[in-house]
């Protein structure tokens, strides 16, 4: 099993903050960094110092990290034409000698793409089918042939594929909760499939729903990884978690009351333990507050050892 942490840096990260974190990260143990791919802060959020762009600041940590994986947790299909994004995909992975991952999504938060002059169509879903199958097909061309592609929103013509990733195959998440095509389009493009923010009915649901698509694939389930990312407040306290939940602005009681990791390493072990159980091969910790890095050490040192 993997663990990674998950990160929001719309709500007032710039780049420096973000690289402490991961650092804190990889000394902690944990397999990945991963974040948000937004312009904006939502909820009211003051979002300063403002937005870092996620391949970018990706690119930074891919030179000043050694061991964690890199990738976006989603990024969105209407922010990069899908050649671009699969040449900058590629350039981190090489830039990070194959630690890269892509994680891609529809997208869904229309104010910042009013804020920021990116069109935001009302039908997404098939620019998203497409751009999996644009990636993939130009990352996994073979080296001297052209790749070409013809759908309803993308046409490719006569393309060199280049660059070629470093890993053979870079992994490529698709999540969400939706019922039936979400499911088929992780059987079908994906090497993961995430579930996020979601109780664990729903979570059981759903991973039962995308082994069924890959079996109506032809694909043997167990090679497509299953993962869940959820909101986490850890600590050895009451006071170590009322301290954090204030810093982030969550009633800790709700939280608590929630579908999240929350209380002592022990108590989210056993949470940990049931969502293995269903078959999650890779758990996310979305963690809020980028400056606590005794979050991140204490999930290393209290929470990791018990799971691994």
């Amino acid at each position: 099993m993997e663990f990674c942490v998950f990160t929001e840096p719309q709500t007032g990260a710039d780049y420096d903050t973000q690289l402490a974190f991961a650092l804190q990260a990889e000394r902690s143990g944990f397999d990945g960094f991963f974040r948000s791919d937004h312009y904006m802060a939502m909820h009211g959020a003051d979002g300063r110092p403002g937005p870092t762009d996620a391949w970018t600041t990706l690119a930074g940590l891919a030179r000043e990290t050694s061991t964690l994986r890199l990738g976006t947790l989603v990024s969105s299909v209407t922010y990069r034409w899908p050649g671009i994004l699969a040449v900058q995909v590629a350039q981190v992975d090489a830039m990070s000698g194959g630690r890269a991952e892509l994680g891609l999504g529809t997208g869904w938060y229309e104010a910042e793409h009013l804020a920021h002059a990116i069109p935001f169509p009302a039908k997404r879903f098939g620019l998203l089918a497409e751009q999996l199958e644009i990636v993939n097909g130009l990352w996994s061309a073979p080296a001297g042939e052209r790749y070409a592609f013809e759908g309803e929103h993308y046409r490719i013509v006569d393309s060199p594929a280049l660059p070629k990733p470093t890993q053979e195959r870079i992994p490529v998440i698709v999540g969400g909760a939706g019922l039936t095509r979400t499911p088929e389009l992780a059987a079908r493009h994906a090497t993961e499939f995430n579930i996020a923010f979601q109780p664990e009915d729903v979570i059981a649901d759903r991973f039962d729903r995308v082994r069924a698509a890959c079996e109506r694939e032809g694909r043997d389930p167990a090679t497509l990884g299953l993962s869940v990312a959820l909101p986490t407040l850890a600590g050895e306290s009451e006071a170590d978690l009322a301290r954090r939940a204030a810093a982030t602005g969550v009633d800790l009681d709700a939280f608590r009351a929630g579908d999240g990791f929350s209380g002592t390493a022990e108590e989210i072990a056993e949470k940990a333990g049931r969502l293995r159980d269903l078959g999650a091969s890779r758990l996310y910790f979305q963690l809020m507050d980028m400056s606590d890095h005794d979050h991140v050490a204490y999930l290393g040192e209290e929470l990791l050892p018990r799971l691994r």
